[in-house]
């Protein structure tokens, strides 16, 4: 019974593969077989079918993108007239904000805010951390000569900062991007900049950190940037400041201008 039941999971009706999602089932099962047999055991019997698959998952790890990889994937959706997915990608590049975040939460308003025009406040609902991204070092510098120069040219098409480039034909408004389409799109725009099909979308945000620790970000000035806090002693011991932000953003700068020829 759970040998076929897992056959016909573990494979999409497009023919694609989805192992990770029928393991996922036939764990569930296990569960729900041994939880099923304590209460009712003169009804469901002993031997477990789904406790004998020996079944396992190792995640593939994410292949981060370069900043060469994305200035091609950029200037391919710029050519492709999707202009706001190659804006999306240098968010998750630049400000480590991920896929979701940047789609349904990342607003104009967060972007050099009345408050606080030298900043950007980028969310990461993941951790609920709220990061205040400095824009500028303290002589004026722009730490994120790209993102900044992108940013105040696009024109404000609504309240989020990312949306889909062309107007919808019945409300006629730019609406938000929808995951599965920009999922698509992405491909797409990957496929035309040359980008092996194994890159995600997700793998920006990790180029960016990767982009970081080269550059030689300590850990607490990588967490202070991406707002991505995951043990006890870190967040004990290490204080996330704005002077941390600033730093870490001035050594991937300088790092990708001495590699790049990046003119400040």
């Amino acid at each position: 019974m759970s040998a076929p039941l897992y056959d016909r999971l573990k494979t999409k009706a497009d023919g694609t593969a989805r192992v990770r999602t029928a393991i996922l089932a036939m764990t569930v099962c296990k569960r729900a077989w041994n939880v099923a047999r304590r209460d009712r055991p003169r009804e469901i019997p002993l031997d477990n079918p789904f406790a004998k698959m020996g079944l396992a998952y190792k995640a593939k790890a994410t292949r981060p993108v370069t900043h060469a990889e994305l200035v091609r994937f950029v200037a391919a959706a710029d050519k492709a007239g999707e202009g706001s997915i190659g804006t999306a990608a240098m968010i998750a590049f630049f400000w480590l904000q991920r896929q979701e975040d940047i789609l349904t939460r990342l607003a104009w308003t967060h972007y050099r805010p009345a408050d606080a025009p030298g900043i950007v406040r980028v969310f990461h609902h993941k951790t609920g951390e709220l990061v205040e991204v400095p824009l500028f070092d303290t002589d004026g510098t722009s730490l994120w000569p790209e993102m900044t120069a992108r940013l105040d040219a696009l024109p404000r098409r609504g309240t989020l900062i990312v949306t889909r480039d062309q107007l919808d034909r019945r409300r006629k408004v730019h609406l938000p991007w929808q995951p599965d389409y920009f999922r698509h799109q992405v491909a797409e725009i990957r496929e035309a900049a040359g980008i092996d099909a194994e890159v995600k979308f997700m793998g920006l945000r990790h180029g960016g950190n990767v982009e970081g620790a080269e550059a030689g970000l300590t850990d607490a000035q990588l967490r202070a940037l991406s707002g991505h806090l995951t043990t006890a002693a870190l967040l004990r011991y290490a204080q996330t400041t704005a002077a941390q932000r600033r730093e870490g953003a001035r050594k991937r700068l300088e790092a990708r201008t001495k590699r790049e020829g990046l003119s400040k």
